[in-house]
Formats: structure tokens, C-alpha cells, sequence
């Protein structure tokens, strides 16, 4: 099918387009832009930067894609913004371009769900199947790992990292990675138990599930430390392989700075 656009959209010309796009009234799309087949702008939209965008998106009223980054050190730099597809964007959600600091990308997966006024920041790289509920913040540098969730108001600290099937919950303050599989809650949040949720959703077995929870008790709850825990873990029959991604991404969590692994210590 075509692409529709509404005349009262701003479509920069030099823009690319791919079919069955559809762009509504008081959209504005600039030159540096590439929209995906399948695509649906539906009013009040602005695509801007050097934006990617993948097939099948939806992007609600308010919604701005590839604005400068709120860095003050930014000098406008080529950086860029890419999306994969599947993506829903609703009322006012944010996704800002990237600095010039990493590789000078900031980037969303497939099939996530960002709730009204949620704010992706700067060199951020979000995963696929993430849901972020209304107003969560990601500060720059965060990365957020495959199939976590996010419940409203919650504000990510830049440079951490939030771990596979994990779920943060709502007004909680994260200054340290989120580990896998992982319900946080707090101010600040700290991990409170396996989000057994997302793990019965994603089939996840009875064993995977017993193990993660075991984890979680030497873990956080005995505070044994992690080669007691790895040794504790073995000798009952828990260190599965999900078991050993969750110790493998503590131990790099360990090794960076103020709890977050991609901020790493300075030499003595």
C-alpha cells in the first residue's frame, strides 16, 4: 500500500520512507530519517537526527525520537539513533540521539512497550521485549538487557545495567545494576526476590526456578559472598546455566564502581 501522509505534516523530502507508512497531522520528520514499511505516526510526532527506524512501530501523540543529547559536553556530533521494529511508543515518550563519549549510539530492540513520558537517554541500548510503565527514566549509558520491566516512576542511574527478566518496581531508585532475573524495589533498590513472574512466562521450568530462588537466598539474604555462594550453589545441584549467567554478571557488577560493572575502578 502507500504511505499516507497528512498534508499538514512537515516531511523533509529528503527523508526515507518505506510503504505502507503512515504519518499524521502536525508530524515533523527530518532529512537524516529512515522509517520502516509498516509504520504509524499518529499526530504531534516529531523523527529528528540521524534516526533509524525499523517496520510495524507505532509512535503515540508527543512522542520525539532523536533529539540532541541533554549532555552539555555534546558539540553536535554524528550520532544516531536506531529502533528495531514491533516497537510502541505512547503519549510523550522520549528517545534521546547519542554523545560522542562511546560509539555514538543509542539504541532500541523489537517488541517493547514504553508507556506514556518514559525517557530513554542519551548512549542508553535497550533490548528487545522491554516494557517500561509511565515515567520511568533511564539516565545516559544504561543498558538494559532483554525482557525486563520497568513499573512506573522509576529513575535508572547512568552507566548501570539491568539484567534479563528482571522487574523494577515502581518509584524505586536505581543506583546499582539490576542482576537478572531479579525483582528490585527500594530507595535505593536492592534485589528483594526472582521475579518468578517473567520466569513462569518465558518457560522457565520448576528447576530453573527453584535454583534462581536458592541463588537469591545465598545471595542476598545470607550474604555468604560469591565464591561461598558459586561453592554452595555447586554442591547442591544449582549452578545451572542460568544460575551461572546471574554469578557471572555479579561478579562483573563486583568488579566496576559504586555497583555498576560499566563503570569501572580507576587505577591505584
Amino acid at each position: 500500500m502507500p504511505t499516507n501522509i497528512s498534508d499538514q505534516a512537515a516531511v523533509d523530502p529528503r527523508a526515507q520512507l518505506g510503504e505502507d507508512v503512515e504519518i499524521g497531522p502536525f508530524c515533523m520528520v527530518g532529512p537524516d530519517v529512515t522509517i520502516g514499511s509498516g509504520c504509524r505516526l499518529m499526530n504531534n510526532v516529531t523523527l529528528t537526527g540521524r534516526t533509524t527506524v525499523g517496520e510495524n512501530n507505532q509512535f503515540c501523540p508527543g512522542v520525539v525520537i532523536g533529539g540532541a543529547p541533554q549532555d552539555l559536553s555534546y558539540q553536535g556530533g554524528e550520532t544516531r539513533v536506531e529502533i528495531g521494529d514491533h516497537n510502541v511508543f505512547r503519549e510523550g515518550v522520549t528517545v534521546n540521539s547519542a554523545t560522542e563519549k562511546e560509539e555514538g549510539l543509542t539504541t532500541v530492540g523489537s517488541h517493547c512497550y514504553f508507556m506514556a513520558c518514559a525517557h530513554i537517554a542519551h548512549d542508553c541500548r535497550v533490548g528487545s521485549w522491554v516494557v517500561m510503565a509511565n515515567a520511568t527514566l533511564l539516565g545516559g549509558h544504561v543498558h538494559v538487557h532483554d525482557h525486563a520491566t520497568f513499573s512506573g516512576g522509576a529513575a535508572v542511574h547512568h552507566f548501570a545495567s539491568v539484567g534479563s527478566y528482571s522487574f523494577v518496581s515502581g518509584l524505586s531508585r536505581v543506583l546499582h545494576d539490576v542482576p537478572p532475573y531479579m525483582l528490585v524495589d527500594g530507595v535505593p533498590a536492592r534485589p528483594r526476590c526472582i521475579n518468578v513472574v517473567a520466569l513462569k512466562r518465558n518457560d522457565f521450568t520448576s528447576d530453573d526456578i527453584r535454583a534462581l530462588s536458592e541463588a537469591h537466598r545465598v545471595l542476598y539474604r545470607a550474604k555468604v559472598g560469591l565464591d561461598h555462594a558459586r561453592e554452595i550453589l555447586r554442591a547442591n545441584g544449582n549452578l545451572i546455566p542460568p544460575v551461572n549467567h546471574l554469578l557471572s554478571f555479579v561478579q562483573t557488577q563486583q568488579e566496576g564502581r559504586h555497583g555498576r560493572a560499566r563503570e569501572r575502578r580507576r587505577a591505584a
